[in-house]
C-alpha cells in the first residue's frame, strides 16, 4: 500500500535522517554518560549529562540527544512542523516510559542489573522511539490535532529533566545504586 501523506522521496530522506539520528543518539549517549565527570563536575553539564548511575540519569542521556536530533530534523527534513513535533514527542515518551519499565521488569526477574543488558536495551529502546516517530510522521493522518498536548508534554519533559537532576525526589528511579545517593554528588 502506497503512503498518500508524503512522497516517496520525502519518506526516504526522513528514513535516512531517522537512521542517522539513531546513530547520533547512541554515540551522544555514550559521551553524555561520562561528560559530567570529564567536565570536572561542572553544574552546567549536569543538566544534560549523567550525574550518577540512576535510571533517571540514563533516561536523560538517551532522551536529550533524541530531542536535539528532532530539532535538526525540523530544519533539514521537509515535514510540517506540527506533524514532526507531535511524532517526536510521542517517540520521546515511548522512550522515557519504556526504559524504566524494561529495567525494573528484568531486574525484578533476574535480581540485579546487568550492564550489557542495560546498554543494549537503551539502544534498542532508542531505536523503537525513532521507529515510532517515523511511523507516526509518515502514516498517521490525525497527528496534527495533538500539537497542544505534545507542546505541553514537551514542556513537562524539559522541566522534569532540569528539576529532577538538581532536586530529585527520594524515589528508586532517582537513586544511584552505587552510592545510594540522589542527584548531584555531594
Amino acid at each position: 500500500m502506497q503512503n498518500e501523506i508524503f512522497p516517496q522521496k520525502t519518506q526516504r530522506l526522513l528514513l535516512r535522517f531517522e537512521i542517522a539520528g539513531f546513530v547520533f543518539n547512541c554515540a551522544a549517549a555514550a559521551v553524555l554518560h561520562f561528560l559530567f565527570e570529564w567536565s570536572g563536575e561542572e553544574l552546567f553539564t549536569a543538566l544534560f549529562s549523567a550525574v550518577n548511575e540512576s535510571v533517571w540519569e540514563h533516561l536523560k542521556i538517551f532522551s536529550i540527544p533524541y530531542v536535539v536530533w528532532a530539532f535538526v530534523e525540523v530544519f533539514c527534513v521537509g515535514v510540517p512542523f506540527k506533524r514532526l513535533a507531535v511524532s517526536k514527542v510521542f517517540g520521546l515518551y515511548v522512550m522515557i516510559i519504556t526504559i524504566p519499565v524494561f529495567f525494573y521488569t528484568y531486574t525484578g526477574i533476574v535480581g540485579n542489573n546487568i550492564a550489557i543488558i542495560d546498554i543494549i536495551s537503551g539502544f534498542a529502546i532508542t531505536a523503537l522511539a525513532y521507529l515510532v516517530s517515523y511511523r507516526l510522521i509518515t502514516r498517521a493522518t490525525f497527528i496534527d490535532r495533538y500539537f497542544a498536548l505534545a507542546a505541553f508534554l514537551f514542556a513537562v519533559y524539559c522541566v522534569m529533566t532540569a528539576f529532577f537532576t538538581l532536586a530529585p525526589p527520594q524515589l528508586g528511579l532517582f537513586k544511584d545504586p552505587q552510592t545510594g545517593g540522589y542527584g548531584l554528588p555531594v
